[in-house]
C-alpha cells in the first residue's frame, strides 16, 4: 500500500496524473426533470402548500425512513396532499441536493441524490432522496418521494 501511495504522490508531483473528469451539466431533458424538484424545495422553504401541490401528484406519496430532525424514527408515509396540509411558512429549513443521478425512459424518470437539511446555519439531517417523476402533456411532476434520513454523521455537521 505504501508503494502505491508513493507512486501516486510521485506521479502527482511530476504532473502526469490525468485531469479530473467532472460530471457534465445535465442535458436539456435532464434539466427539465430537475425543475419540479427545485420548485418543490422552494415551496417547502416558503411554506407554500399551493405551490408545492402544483409540482406533485396529490395522491402520490412521501415516505421517510430513518431518524428525522423532529425525533421520529422508523418509517413514515403519507400522501402529498396530507403533507401539504401540514406545511407552514415557519418550517424554517433549507434542503440542498448534490450530484443527482437522473435516469429517463420516455415519460418516466428517476432522480437519486444526496441531500442535507439545515435550520439556520446548522445541518440537522441528511440522507438520500429518491424521486419518481412522470411527464404528462409535456410537464414533469413528482409521483413519489422516498428518502433516508439521519441526524448525525452528515457532511458539514
Amino acid at each position: 500500500m505504501k508503494i502505491l501511495i508513493s507512486l501516486l504522490l510521485a506521479a502527482a508531483q511530476a504532473g502526469s496524473l490525468p485531469p479530473a473528469n467532472p460530471l457534465p451539466p445535465p442535458s436539456s431533458e435532464e434539466a427539465q426533470v430537475l425543475e419540479p424538484i427545485s420548485a418543490v424545495f422552494a415551496a417547502l422553504e416558503a411554506g407554500d402548500s399551493a405551490a408545492f401541490l402544483r409540482h406533485v401528484y396529490p395522491d402520490g406519496r412521501i415516505t421517510a425512513v430513518g431518524t428525522l430532525p423532529n425525533g421520529f424514527s422508523g418509517v413514515r408515509s403519507e400522501s402529498f396532499a396530507a403533507y401539504a396540509a401540514r406545511m407552514s411558512p415557519t418550517n424554517g429549513f433549507i434542503e440542498r441536493i448534490s450530484s443527482p443521478a437522473i435516469e429517463l425512459d420516455g415519460d418516466v424518470a428517476m432522480v437519486w441524490t444526496a441531500f442535507t437539511i439545515q435550520r439556520g446555519e446548522k445541518i440537522v439531517s441528511c440522507g438520500y432522496d429518491h424521486f419518481d417523476l412522470v411527464r404528462e402533456q409535456g410537464v414533469w411532476k413528482i409521483m413519489n418521494l422516498s428518502f433516508s434520513s439521519r441526524t448525525s454523521g452528515c457532511p458539514g455537521q
